[in-house]
This record gives C-alpha cells, sequence and structure tokens, in this order.
C-alpha cells in the first residue's frame, strides 16, 4: 500500500531544516551566477558526526523498534560513516549496535570512524568485501540463536523506507528555496539520490556523482528509484541523471582533483567536504561544468552529506598536512 513520507513511524534524533547556506564565491569559481549556489547542510544533522544517514535512520530504526529488534546490524567499508550513524542511533534508543566492516587486512590501528566506532559501543565483524552479504547473513542467523533479536538495515540505509527520508527532506527544500531548483548530492547505495528524486518530482532536478560503491550503480539505483515511488504512491521520474565515477577511481581512493575540490571549498566557503563522497561529487560537478553543462533552474543546491571523520586518517590526512616552511616557529 502506499505510503505517505511524513506519516511513517520515525524516532526523533535528527536535526530539522538544516541550513541551506548561500556560496557566492564558490559559485563564481565554478562559473555560476552569485546568489544562484546553495549548499544543503546535511553535515549538521546530528548522530555524532551529522551527515545524510541520520535522517534515513530516524524512519529505519522506529522500523526496527516496531518489529521488537534489540541489535542493529548492518555493514559497510571500514570507514563507513553509515556504520559510526547507525552505531549513535542504537545509543540513543538503547539497542546494542553490530558492524560487518570490510577490508582486506583490517587495520591494526583504530583511527577516524573506527575510533567513534568503539566510543560508540558497536561489535564489529571483520570481512571482505567479497564476503560481506554472507558475512551479514552469518552474523544475523549467530545473533538470532544468541537470542539478540537483530534487525538488519542495508547499506547506507538504502531501502525504501531509507530513502523517503529524502523525500521528506525536498519537501524541506521546496520550503527553503521557493524557485526551481538542481539539486546536486553524491551518490554511493543510492538512497539519497532514489529519496531527493521522488520528492522532487518528474523533473530533471537532480544530479548524483557517483562514488564507485556500487559497480552496478546505474541499474541499482534505477530500481530503488521506482521501488520508492511505488512505495510513495509516486509517479516515477526518469529525467534523473547519473554521472560516472570521477576520474575511473576506485572507490574511496585519493585523488588530486578530489583534494584540490575539498581545498575550493574550503577556501570559498569555510565548509569542509569529505574525501568518499562530497568531495568527489564536487571533483565531478567542476568537470561537468568545465565541459559546458549549466543547469536549466534557478538555483543549484550541493547537498552536503557529511563525513568528515575520514578525513583524520592516515589514508587522507598527509594530502593536508601543513608544509614545514609555512609554520610559525616559535
Amino acid at each position: 500500500m502506499p505510503q505517505t513520507a511524513s506519516a511513517l513511524p520515525s524516532v526523533d534524533f535528527a536535526a530539522r531544516n538544516t541550513p541551506l547556506q548561500r556560496c557566492d564565491r564558490l559559485a563564481l569559481s565554478l562559473g555560476i551566477a552569485p546568489g544562484h549556489f546553495w549548499i544543503k547542510r546535511d553535515d549538521m544533522t546530528g548522530l555524532v558526526g551529522g551527515g545524510n544517514k541520520a535522517r534515513k535512520l530516524e524512519l529505519l530504526v522506529a522500523e526496527a523498534i516496531a518489529a521488537g529488534a534489540k541489535t542493529l546490524v548492518t555493514g559497510g567499508a571500514s570507514q563507513s560513516n553509515h556504520v559510526r550513524a547507525t552505531a549513535a542511533a542504537a545509543r540513543v534508543v538503547d539497542l546494542e549496535c553490530v558492524a560487518v566492516l570490510a577490508e582486506a587486512t583490517p587495520p591494526t590501528e583504530a583511527e577516524g570512524n573506527l575510533i567513534l566506532d568503539d566510543l560508540l559501543g558497536a561489535r564489529v565483524v571483520w570481512t571482505t568485501r567479497e564476503e560481506r552479504h554472507v558475512a551479514l547473513a552469518t552474523t544475523v542467523t549467530a545473533l538470532t540463536a544468541e537470542g539478540k533479536a537483530p534487525f538488519e538495515i542495508p547499506l547506507g540505509g538504502s531501502s525504501t523506507v531509507g530513502a523517503s527520508a529524502y523525500a521528506l527532506c525536498a519537501d524541506e527544500l521546496a520550503t527553503q528555496l521557493s524557485s526551481d531548483m538542481t539539486v546536486v548530492c553524491a551518490v554511493g547505495s543510492g538512497g539519497t539520490m532514489a529519496g531527493l528524486v521522488n520528492g522532487l518530482g518528474p523533473h530533471d532536478r537532480v544530479v548524483g556523482f557517483d562514488v564507485a560503491a556500487n559497480p552496478t550503480m546505474a541499474p541499482d539505483l534505477a530500481a530503488l528509484i521506482e521501488q520508492t515511488a511505488e512505495f510513495l504512491g509516486r509517479e516515477v521520474s526518469t529525467k534523473w541523471r547519473l554521472e560516472p565515477p570521477h576520474a575511473n577511481v576506485a572507490y574511496g581512493q585519493p585523488n588530486d582533483d578530489v583534494f584540490a575540490a575539498i581545498r575550493l571549498v574550503a577556501d570559498t566557503t569555510g565548509l569542509v567536504l569529505d574525501p568518499v563522497y562530497s568531495g568527489r561529487a564536487m571533483a565531478g560537478l567542476i568537470v561537468l561544468i568545465s565541459d559546458g553543462w549549466r543547469p536549466e533552474t534557478t538555483h543549484t543546491v550541493f547537498v552536503h552529506t557529511g563525513g568528515l571523520p575520514a578525513l583524520f586518517t592516515a589514508r587522507y590526512s598527509d594530502r593536508f598536512a601543513m608544509p614545514k616552511n609555512a609554520r610559525i616557529e616559535k
């Protein structure tokens, strides 16, 4: 039966009406007129570090509680923002959290999100990316046998329920900007974009940048958009746009264009993007605009999906270390 997103059961722990920040200096750098480029501050949603996962988890955790869950189970890469947010959500509602993390070689020291996962009490099961789905199923079976009543939350929270949170975010955007807009976002598991597409309606108003988290992203995203539309009882939009992975760089791997984009945004707005999702989407947007693309709408809104802890890991931090010759000696 079709659902109304605003009527879905929800746990109240994400900030509403996150700011919409006007970014004139960044707009000029991108070749967009001042007053027409904005950043949606979903890095300020809450749940220890903010990000787009908090909105999804409000609905998903309510679904888990209704199912009688005692334990939230989910998975992701070792620096997963979604896992960190799920661990925080579990603490809010007094549930346990078990995270299945995929890494070819588990790290010997905690850093970035792993520190927060531990602080928030998440139990970690290590596996490889190829075995992640099997490990998730095995973990759920073991927890069930232990009487832990597990509830599995999909990668990135990207079910039809999770995606519905961003249909609500689209409604929120409509109250913040009265005129038409093109919304730009990173696409990892697809739930954020699927929700925005369904919230904004059948218009070419959502441009997503694939961050290479899923080798079958395009067909999987199309399916999730359609399933979410059916779940919400809305017309399916076929006019959204998904850009391929920037520079064909593997998921999460350092890239000079991404670091340049992060520095540009920091210099012109005072905001910091992350190197896996929003930074990569901004790097893709810069290339798309340099290739001649321009939005057909009055405004462009870039969704900041959080992810700051990843910057404080060995994989990325050396790209931002202050050069010795720039230090002020005492």
